[in-house]
């Protein structure tokens, strides 16, 4: 096991990525208080992220459902990993989306662990949470970011889409060099693409496609290029870039990876930007303006 650098050799951050403790006077607390009391996991908590004090103090978070443990061992990932000690909960969705009423989101944004022990891979879990939030939040828009379904991709991908997410994100994560050194020999890098695409077919109402690529894992500038190249050939209309910090000794060390200089911004502005407009220019309603202003959270470690 690798141990942790003696304090006097550990690279010093930068002010810019010191986070401050929750203020007293902000809606932390509340927030804690509304989640822990609801029985209910946010990603903030399980993969340790660094904004939580940021996001839980002006009264937003990111929902994570099916459990707290997770089939894969992703080697950036702080979520527990391991073999789940009892099935989905089936009165989770009902209490998130309480919860989320009292918050008073207009975005709500749902994640979750993988769950490769449950025959649909919680495919019908995310259904059933997607419907409690419409009745409960009918204004708020919904964005899910699932797994990767293994094995079972084309029966859930028709489950979650049914019930009308408003956003579908499912994250590639890391460049293609790097996907299987990673996350391991189950996930894949073209299967990602795939789902990103084979969503847009699927869902019979306007969503938007979305997904995630961590920096600081080792990768090329022109590797994360690549990566937007590829997402915008599959259709994504929202691309994000996170900045991968090491959430303990035992995970994968963060290593020089891309720096977004400005050739990756200007690959960013032509690929992905110029389509955000389009569906901007396109949205006649609040509810869409809404959802293309919507500000996600960020998150350390994205989901797989």
């Amino acid at each position: 096991m690798e141990s942790s650098l003696p304090v006097a050799e550990r690279p010093r951050r930068p002010e810019w990525m010191k986070v401050r403790a929750p203020r007293t006077d902000s809606r932390y607390y509340d927030v804690k208080k509304l989640i822990h009391g609801a029985s209910l996991h946010t990603i903030c908590e399980e993969a340790r992220c660094p904004n939580i004090g940021e996001c839980w103090g002006r009264g937003t978070a990111t929902f994570q459902i099916l459990g707290d443990t997770c089939t894969r061992a992703c080697r950036y990932c702080y979520v527990t990993s391991g073999r789940p000690e009892s099935p989905p909960d089936p009165l989770e969705p009902l209490r998130l989306a309480t919860v989320a009423a009292r918050m008073q989101l207009e975005h709500v944004v749902v994640t979750s662990v993988d769950r490769d022990d449950v025959p649909d891979r919680g495919a019908g879990h995310y259904a059933a949470t997607i419907r409690a939030l419409k009745a409960k939040l009918p204004h708020a828009t919904v964005e899910v970011l699932t797994p990767d379904f293994l094995d079972v991709e084309e029966e859930a991908l028709h489950t979650v889409l049914g019930a009308r997410p408003d956003v579908f994100n499912h994250n590639i994560e890391t460049v293609r060099r790097l996907h299987t050194r990673m996350r391991g020999a189950k996930a894949s890098y073209d299967k990602a693409l795939w789902l990103l695409r084979r969503a847009k077919e699927i869902a019979d109402h306007p969503v938007l496609t979305k997904s995630g690529i961590i920096v600081g894992l080792g990768e090329t500038n022109d590797e994360v290029v690549d990566t937007m190249r590829d997402l915008r050939a599959h259709g994504v209309d929202v691309v994000t870039i996170g900045q991968y910090l090491q959430p303990s000794p035992k995970h994968a060390r963060a290593g020089r990876g891309a720096r977004l200089r400005l050739g990756v911004l200007r690959a960013a502005r032509s690929l992905v930007l110029p389509r955000g407009r389009a569906a901007a220019r396109r949205s006649s309603g609040s509810r869409r303006s809404r959802l293309l202003r919507a500000r996600t959270s960020a998150i350390s470690r994205p989901r797989g």
